[in-house]
């Protein structure tokens, strides 16, 4: 019964990711849409030698790393430290609003967010008029400018997605023994050194797992956020793989040249995935059954 209630999402997935699957043919084809995949005629690895030549393409990857690697850090950092400091707080009804504000924008498509983000950012703006009008600076164009634009991305995602990961860190939290707590306030140890010998190595498991699964999602630099925010004055700072990969092959129609990038993109990702999960067993214990 159990293999039978699995059965109508394995269809799903064969139909929707495997089968689409027998597109990467395309990356070693001249691809014409007339002649389809059979008829299209085959060019080997041409693709892929003009990807590795192609200065924008090493552009455009450093972009993804630095995004991803960026947002890596900062997702680990921040909500372990916003963890540890919630979990001091002992009014549960402050700590509860608190954890639910932070939760709440996780919950928000980069569409609606991106569209906040805007009109907050623009030139005109209320960021901007707060630095103009109250504290007389010049107004600051997050969203044109490429080193800013790169500071915007990485903060709004951390913004976004930081309450879900400090959730994470709450559960492990509240899975550590309470006589370790005990045993050390009676041997006369403070909270900050409570925090430093009980909590924090208590939590390193947990973060081990969650910092080695993310290697998996390294060039995954959030095409959803990237592509609602940027525009073509900041490809140079902004562009990433995966909004290479749309321009190229839905705008532009090079359909086997994105096709190549994107298979490349997928080899990488599946061996960063599979020494993850390897990471996380043999640090952590994780395993997938």
């Amino acid at each position: 019964m159990l293999h039978i209630m699995v059965l109508p999402a394995a269809i799903l997935v064969f139909i929707f990711s495997y089968i689409p699957m027998t597109g990467v043919l395309m990356a070693f084809q001249d691809y014409k849409t007339s002649l389809g995949i059979t008829g299209s005629p085959w060019v080997g690895l041409k693709h892929f030698r003009y990807m590795f030549e192609n200065e924008y393409f090493m552009q455009i990857t450093w972009n993804t790393l630095f995004f991803a690697c960026s947002k890596i850090v900062m997702n680990l950092v921040i909500p372990f430290t916003f963890a540890l400091l919630l979990n001091e707080v002992r009014n549960m009804g402050f700590k509860r609003s608190i954890q639910t504000l932070v939760y709440l924008p996780h919950f928000l498509s980069w569409v609606t967010l991106s569209g906040i983000l805007i009109d907050m950012l623009a030139q005109t703006g209320l960021i901007n008029l707060f630095l103009t009008n109250v504290l007389g600076t010049k107004a600051i164009f997050f969203l044109g400018d490429g080193s800013w634009f790169r500071f915007t991305i990485i903060f709004s995602d951390v913004w976004k997605e930081f309450g879900f990961n400090m959730i994470i860190f709450l559960a492990a939290l509240a899975g550590i023994n309470p006589a370790l707590y005990e045993a050390a306030e009676v041997d006369g140890a403070n909270r900050l050194k409570q925090t430093i010998h009980i909590t924090v190595p208590s939590l390193m498991p947990i973060v081990i797992v969650v910092a080695t699964l993310a290697l998996g999602n390294v060039l995954n630099a959030n095409f959803d956020q990237v592509f609602n925010l940027y525009s073509p004055m900041i490809y140079q700072q902004g562009d990433i793989i995966d909004t290479f990969v749309y321009r190229q092959g839905l705008l532009s129609g090079q359909f086997s040249f994105a096709t190549a990038v994107g298979l490349f993109k997928s080899m990488i990702s599946l061996i960063l995935i599979v020494i993850s999960y390897r990471l996380a067993y043999k640090f952590a214990g994780y395993r997938i059954f």
